[in-house]
């Protein structure tokens, strides 16, 4: 049984589409957070969707996965995104927890991967740094600045949605990010992509995120 609480539809009637529609997943059993934004080439994030699958800590692990597994697929079907980033895992005491995470993973990374669209890992440092400016910023700090960069009227509830959210605005931010001859490698937590193995797609949104650059592009963050 899943329950996918969108925060807000799709796109609205008379939307600039954006260059870039990330979906980011904060990977869990019981809950899985789902955040899909838009970026522009100037950096700024706009907010699709966001919501959380919940899964019973007593159903079998086969069914909770599959469960996971068809939201993912019906929000890629719905939405579009053009890549899609996933929580890295990192060492915890619970191995359970561990286990069970990892599992939610491979199963976001195969979702991506039938959808033919780029998939990224991002740690949870690297979404706390991207959005508060600290790898260390606790949930709430997360929650307040992901309201301010995308606008919201309230803080994105629970955690969970909030960390999925941070995760698509990271990977909007860094994982296209080139510098300005647009010559840097694009780099996830997953690796490195050297230039040459772009798609067309990716080259011409790397070229206008550094033509954005040079004409003085504001940081979100410091917008109010």
């Amino acid at each position: 049984m899943t329950t996918v609480a969108p925060h807000a539809s799709a796109r609205s009637r008379g939307a600039v589409v954006a260059e870039q529609r990330v979906l980011g997943v904060d990977p869990g059993l019981t809950r899985c957070g789902l955040g899909c934004v838009d970026v522009d080439p100037r950096r700024r994030a706009r907010l699709v969707e966001v919501g959380v699958v919940r899964t019973p800590p007593g159903q079998s692990p086969e069914l909770r996965l599959l469960t996971i597994a068809q939201a993912l697929e019906d929000w890629i079907a719905r939405l579009g995104p053009t890549s899609l980033s996933v929580e890295r895992v990192f060492a915890q005491d619970n191995l359970r927890s561990v286990i069970g995470v990892a599992q939610v993973m491979g199963v976001v990374m195969v979702a991506g991967a039938r959808a033919g669209i780029e998939v990224a890992q991002h740690t949870p440092s690297e979404a706390k740094a991207a959005v508060t400016g600290s790898g260390t910023a606790d949930k709430a700090q997360v929650q307040t600045m992901v309201r301010r960069i995308l606008g919201l009227d309230a803080l994105p509830r629970p955690a969970d949605a909030a960390d999925a959210l941070a995760q698509a605005i990271c990977h909007g931010w860094r994982g296209g990010g080139t510098g300005p001859d647009g010559a840097t490698d694009m780099v996830s937590a997953g690796g490195a992509v050297r230039v040459s193995a772009r798609t067309p797609a990716q080259r011409q949104w790397a070229a206008a995120q550094a033509a954005a650059r040079r004409h003085g592009a504001v940081d979100p963050r410091r917008r109010r």
